[in-house]
């Protein structure tokens, strides 16, 4: 009897498992500005608001782990991944620093969130990491990476949808608007992968 491949699933953490608006209140706070998550209108927020690549580094250099400490969960994220724990191997590859690995295993621990590996890789290139750990689908809202990756790898992407990252998509980048819409495309692609 032929055992089936678990799938692995790339998952990114920031904008997928946390709210993609979870960033804007606290730079809002640190820039004086009053600007709104649907302003958010490109993945470079040192362009949104007005300030050098820099200061945004600086910014994040120092504010990264109250932000990543304070995210909320993006909708029924956390649900959904319980479920899929014991189904398919979920592997969180972010742009995170190692260093904030302690914040976010805290994070993940809180929220009670379910992982088999966290991989901070400290950049926005995630092809290493995806093909490291051989990922059969995966999970961003950043627009460059999804199309990278599907590109790279001829796998299944699932975009989150949000102010940032609009564009006419590849066949292989699925655009989604909440973790239920997620759930319903997994369900879609894993019969389409069997019926292979």
């Amino acid at each position: 009897m032929k055992t089936e491949k678990v799938l692995t699933f790339g998952i990114d953490i920031d904008g997928t498992v946390t709210s993609p608006s979870s960033i804007v209140p606290l730079m809002n706070e640190c820039f004086g500005k009053d600007l709104r998550y649907e302003d958010c209108y490109e993945y470079n927020l040192a362009n949104v608001y007005n300030i050098s690549d820099a200061e945004f580094n600086d910014w994040l250099d120092q504010y990264g782990g109250r932000l990543y400490d304070e995210s909320p969960v993006h909708g029924n994220a956390d649900q959904i991944l319980r479920k899929w724990y014991t189904q398919f191997k979920l592997v969180y590859i972010s742009a995170r620093d190692a260093r904030h690995r302690d914040v976010t295993l805290n994070w993940f621990s809180r929220f009670d969130i379910p992982f088999h590996e966290i991989d901070l890789v400290g950049s926005h290139d995630k092809l290493a990491a995806a093909q490291k750990w051989q990922v059969d689908l995966f999970l961003e809202d950043r627009l460059e990476n999804a199309l990278q990756l599907s590109e790279a790898l001829q796998i299944p992407v699932l975009l989150f949808d949000t102010p940032y990252n609009q564009a006419t998509l590849p066949a292989l980048v699925h655009r989604v608007t909440s973790w239920d819409d997620v759930e319903e495309k997994v369900k879609e692609l894993a019969l389409e992968r069997t019926s292979l």
